[in-house]
């Protein structure tokens, strides 16, 4: 009888592991905040599914997944990445498609001391994302070539990890101010937006996202892939200050 009990329990503790699913997705920090509202919304209506997140800057994230990271979702801040990821097959090539866009901005504590990117040269200390790993510092720098004022900046520039901690040294007073993203400045209580850098000066921020040629075979991943063109995800995008599809 307690053989029996025996295996009618591994059965069961069998059943609930295969009815179970788990997804795992990487994404850029400036999107975590977006990201964990819409896998708490899935989650909701999926309560056997567990959602592992992954968040780094997109060339860190990159090399994670060249380094066989287990990953279903990647979300990206830059073509640039994508194609990358593409380029390794790490992706489904046929799934790439936009999750949202975004609008780069410049910030600091208190009233503006510069309103025009030509200005940045008054500062001693700017924070900005590096951009051999971070998309948002790749986006600044291409603004302040074009500028023409690279040159000019080449020692003030304080390299930071991701985006947020270009936010966080500008809130703590670390730097006269920093490149962030527009929604990562909604999110400070602590500093202003001193000015929006023209589109005219750098590419369309777009954030792609993908299935992995792993992801792609996982049916709750591709469930998760497929919420996230919905109105209600949809709505959530809009909420954190983003522009959607």
């Amino acid at each position: 009888m307690k053989r029996f009990i025996l295996i009618i329990v591994m059965i069961m503790a069998l059943s609930s592991s295969a009815l179970a699913g788990e997804i795992t997705f990487g994404a850029g920090v400036g999107l975590k905040d977006v990201l964990n509202e819409l896998a708490a919304s899935f989650v909701r209506n999926n309560p056997s599914i567990k959602i592992t997140k992954n968040y780094a800057a997109s060339g860190v994230l990159a090399k994670q997944i060249d380094s066989g990271a287990p990953t279903d979702i990647v979300f990206v801040a830059n073509v640039k990445w994508m194609d990358y990821m593409k380029e390794k097959k790490h992706v489904d090539a046929g799934t790439v498609r936009p999750f949202a866009y975004n609008t780069l901005v410049f910030v600091g504590k208190g009233k503006p001391v510069i309103s025009r990117i030509e200005e940045l040269t008054k500062l001693e200390k700017i924070a900005i994302g590096s951009p051999k790993s971070v998309p948002a510092g790749e986006y600044a720098m291409e603004a302040i070539s074009k500028t023409g004022i690279d040159k000019q900046l080449d020692k003030n520039l304080v390299m930071a990890r991701d985006v947020r901690e270009c936010l966080m040294y500008a809130e703590r007073g670390e730097v006269n101010g920093a490149f962030v993203y527009r929604t990562d400045a909604l999110l400070s209580k602590t500093v202003n937006v001193w000015f929006t850098v023209p589109q005219k000066l750098y590419s369309r921020v777009v954030y792609l996202s993908a299935l992995t040629v792993s992801g792609a075979k996982n049916q709750d991943a591709v469930k998760f892939f497929a919420f996230l063109r919905s109105a209600e995800a949809r709505a959530i995008v809009l909420k954190h200050g983003f522009e959607a599809w």
